[in-house]
């Protein structure tokens, strides 16, 4: 090259450094590009996680574009999915071969989706490249999901509990395709692969029946909507790995269908006319949906064991292979049945002869949560159902004692997912949010309205994440949490207490349940307190003795605690005392964590706040029960002592229990709309959650008078002792006149 050749173009390549230097020093350099490579005939799963995975490389400064097939594109790194490996159901494999190249190999389509947000995830908590990604995973647990409540917190006018047509006014979020495409979003990131939405008779809301076209009971535009939302739905579903089911109840049907043939919608003995219509509804649902799964629940208003055999293998059964013949399905679609009210040793069997797709479901704690060591009667009608099918769910059904306040229970959750894979031989999980008849909104006082799994995170995520891996070393596990906790509440130091203020706050609501309680169902808001009548004599309120002989470790109820204490007898298992003791503890230690944790909050204090106000709530709840329990204890020692003074010191504990009651009232008054989501006169106790229709208590102020009756009919008892000389006979506890 001549001199002037040199002259010339020396300032044109100092120009070009110039520039590169001064881009490379303000940060504006090349992005590199990643290409994602997916086949040419990728399921729509693996799309979605491509997408996913795209869209997050992005965000960490990659050019990223999706490659499909043979298509070429000049790209400095890589990521190769396929979906045909040997991971196993719903497992993946990532492989970092080169430090350009990154290799997703998911045994199913689930799978790949499953490595692409494991991929995915690891790019943002890098905001990078990572710089190791080598490892594999796959779910302990088949089916891993929530439900949705497509039913309100009271009842409509001239209708029963259960019956809700699906409109827009009644259901505004089931027409909104964001709040969809949220909630899954959030479902696939825990790794959730079922949904379902419970109706008392959705039929008549989402199919024609040809023979019965006066059964629908929404207008033809409604039903158009609800048709074209369910078809999208399912398909949104589809691409996250969700399979959506709808659930129906034994036996009802419509309103219109009812008062054309002269029947109540609720039938509790099985006839002609309502059997056909069902048999032909299920039918035409696979016919329209054959994408959509069913779940039946065999009891509520259908009676006697043959009936719900018939229901099931004559009608609901043979309706869906209905159903298959019409479209041309060759396989089995799965079908869920729920025991719910019926005797499994009779129907399961006999349905297996007719279908052999079956998943069976069985409440875990009934409806309530109370322990990680189920037991007794329901034990074993869960092994029973184990032992027909390696498809068994648990349902953590209604949740009626921790309503409403949050619930993160971590370690409570790992060893009730634990027991329901080693005690009650379970391979699915379904989940109730925790405040079931309200969705999708949230109980709390607050502008907007808090959506439930934006509240309750915490919930949905450990179900989910111990459903996927119930064995997690704990040391691992704590590291997780601390670190989710820290990215919701800004540091380290926060997150440890917040943990322990979840964990401790999580023990109270099961013990106290399990060993005062009147029944773990529907019947009773925990949250609401009980009366001394309802803890000393609750015979006289239909208590639930599985409650404590399935429901509750080994232990002693009051009566049979006061019985030995009297007569000097060992006792055996828990006791009233011990679980004073215990819930005490627990929500103290919940109490000082979660106030040692406000000064390090940095992010999201007024979601903390809520937080914070709830572990008080807990505590408030926790010394009303103690308290009352303890005059419980001094009133059933007076039937054996006779002496004045067993209910004067009752007394004294009767007082301190209301103060504690006043106390939960004055943290939840401007704080909470609801104590529990079904208000209803379903709700029996502490009082009924229904009057004339309408709802009734259900929230704490609302009972604040009755609990000062209660106090002064007490006092009014004593004084009449006092004024007869304490002359005994067994004395009348009830203390409320209503």
């Amino acid at each position: 090259m001549s001199r002037s050749e040199r002259k010339t173009q020396n300032p044109n390549m100092s120009l070009f450094t110039i520039v590169t230097l001064m881009l490379y020093a303000l940060g504006i350099t090349r992005a590199e590009t990643v290409s994602v490579n997916i086949s040419i005939d990728a399921a729509p799963r693996v799309e979605f996680g491509a997408e996913r995975l795209a869209a997050e490389l992005k965000d960490a400064g990659f050019e990223s574009i999706i490659v499909r097939g043979r298509q070429q594109a000049k790209a400095d790194r890589a990521i190769s999915i396929t979906a045909n490996g040997s991971a196993g159901r719903e497992g993946f494999t990532c492989s970092m071969r080169t430090n350009s190249l990154i290799e997703i190999s998911g045994g199913d389509a689930s799978g790949a989706l499953y490595g692409c947000l494991e991929l995915a995830r690891r790019v943002r908590q890098a905001g990078n490249w990572p710089a190791n990604m080598n490892c594999s995973d796959r779910p302990v647990f088949k089916l891993r999901g929530p439900c949705i409540g497509m039913q309100k917190t009271s009842l409509l006018p001239g209708r029963k509990i259960y019956e809700y047509p699906y409109t827009p006014d009644l259901f505004p979020f089931f027409y909104d395709k964001q709040h969809w495409r949220e909630f899954l979003d959030f479902l696939v990131e825990n790794r959730m692969n079922t949904l379902y939405l419970w109706n008392g008779h959705p039929f008549a809301s989402l199919v024609r029946v040809p023979e019965y076209p006066y059964a629908i009971e929404v207008s033809d535009d409604v039903f158009e909507k609800n048709v074209q939302m369910l078809h999208w739905i399912t398909e949104e579903c589809d691409k996250r790995g969700i399979w959506l089911l709808q659930m129906f109840y034994s036996l009802l049907v419509s309103q219109p269908f009812a008062e054309h043939h002269g029947i109540e919608t609720q039938l509790s003995e099985l006839t002609a006319e309502a059997l056909d219509y069902t048999r032909k509804s299920i039918a035409q649902f696979v016919k329209e949906y054959p994408n959509v799964g069913l779940l039946v629940c065999l009891g509520e208003a259908l009676r006697g064991t043959d009936n719900q055999r018939r229901f099931l293998t004559e009608t609901v059964l043979l309706g869906i292979k209905d159903g298959m013949e019409a479209v041309g399905l060759k396989e089995q679609p799965p079908v869920v049945v729920r025991a719910h009210a019926t005797d499994p040793d009779v129907v399961m069997p006999a349905a297996f002869e007719v279908y052999k797709n079956i998943y069976t479901m069985a409440k875990y704690n009934g409806e309530s949560l109370t322990t990680w060591q189920p037991r007794g009667e329901w034990q074993r009608r869960h092994l029973v159902m184990s032992a027909l099918t390696s498809n068994h769910v648990v349902n953590i059904h209604i949740l009626a004692n921790l309503e409403p306040f949050r619930y993160g229970a971590q370690r409570f959750i790992k060893k009730s997912v634990q027991a329901s894979r080693d005690r009650l031989g379970a391979t699915g999980i379904h989940l109730y949010p925790l405040f079931y008849w309200d969705w999708p909104l949230s109980p709390d006082i607050a502008k907007p309205r808090l959506r439930q799994w934006d509240r309750d995170w915490i919930w949905f995520e450990a179900w989910a994440r111990y459903a996927w891996n119930p064995d997690i070393p704990e040391a691992a596990d704590r590291k997780y949490w601390i670190t989710r906790l820290a990215e919701m509440y800004g540091t380290r130091q926060a997150a440890e207490k917040i943990l322990t203020a979840y964990n401790s706050a999580g023990e109270c609501a099961p013990r106290i349940l399990r060993r005062f309680g009147i029944t773990e169902g529907n019947r009773q808001t925990m949250s609401l307190g009980m009366t001394l009548d309802q803890l000393v004599n609750p015979e006289k309120y239909r208590p639930y003795e599985d409650l404590w002989k399935s429901q509750s470790p080994p232990g002693e109820r009051l009566d049979e605690y006061a019985e030995k204490e009297w007569a000097n007898e060992p006792h055996e298992g828990e006791t009233p005392p011990q679980i004073i003791r215990e819930v005490l503890e627990f929500s103290q230690q919940a109490v000082t964590a979660i106030e040692a944790a406000v000064p390090h909050v940095t992010r999201n204090r007024e979601e903390f706040e809520r937080l914070r106000n709830d572990v008080h709530c807990i505590r408030a709840m926790t010394e009303n029960y103690t308290e009352k329990v303890r005059a419980a204890m001094l009133v059933l020692r007076y039937r054996f002592s006779h002496k004045l003074s067993d209910m004067e010191e009752a007394e004294t504990h009767l007082v301190k229990s209301l103060e504690a009651y006043l106390k939960l009232m004055e943290l939840t008054k401007d704080t909470y709309h609801f104590a529990n989501s079904l208000q209803t006169s379903h709700r029996k106790i502490p009082f009924s959650g229904g009057s004339g229709g309408n709802p009734a208590y259900y929230h704490w102020k609302q009972l604040v008078d009755d609990y000062r009756l209660e106090l002064a009919n007490f006092r009014a008892k004593i004084k009449h002792l006092r004024d007869t000389d304490g002359v005994y006979g067994r004395p009348d506890e009830s203390t409320l006149k209503r």
